[in-house]
């Protein structure tokens, strides 16, 4: 079984996000930054080389492959935002038809620019989403 591609790296979070060359995704990304690290408490580390990720959890699959993932997280990429672990929760259905402007798959959320988005609701799904993978998976 191949090994999780994507680990928590030492790379700046800092250096990561000023690279970012598309004014909006660069200034989104700083944003989101500090609306995460607010939220989860938890400082941010990358994980690969593009993923922004705010605490972590293990998981384990029916087949035996297990291993650790950032909790919540986002990408500022060409083509938009990539936010991770927004989708899972039990009220995440609900609060997506409130956000406005996206699209999702892949477990991913996926936003052309924070602008398009209610800020308050976004808030509601990181929250939701980082408590969902750090305590209600761990209950079950």
């Amino acid at each position: 079984m191949a090994e999780n591609k994507t680990q928590a790296t030492g790379a700046s979070v800092e250096e990561f996000l000023a690279a970012v060359e598309h004014p909006v995704r660069r200034s989104d990304g700083l944003r989101l930054l500090a609306l995460m690290s607010d939220i989860t408490g938890e400082p941010a580390q990358m994980w690969g080389p593009t993923i922004v990720g705010f605490g972590r959890y293990h998981y384990k699959y029916a087949s035996g492959r297990e291993g650790d993932a950032a909790a919540v997280g986002f990408s500022p990429r060409k083509s938009g935002l990539s936010l991770y672990g927004l989708t899972y929760g039990p009220q995440a259905a609900e609060l997506l038809g409130a956000l406005g402007k996206h699209k999702t798959g892949a477990g991913c959320l996926y936003i052309n620019k924070l602008d398009d988005v209610d800020d308050a609701v976004l808030a509601e799904l990181i929250r939701l989403g980082y408590r969902h993978v750090t305590t209600e998976l761990h209950h079950g």
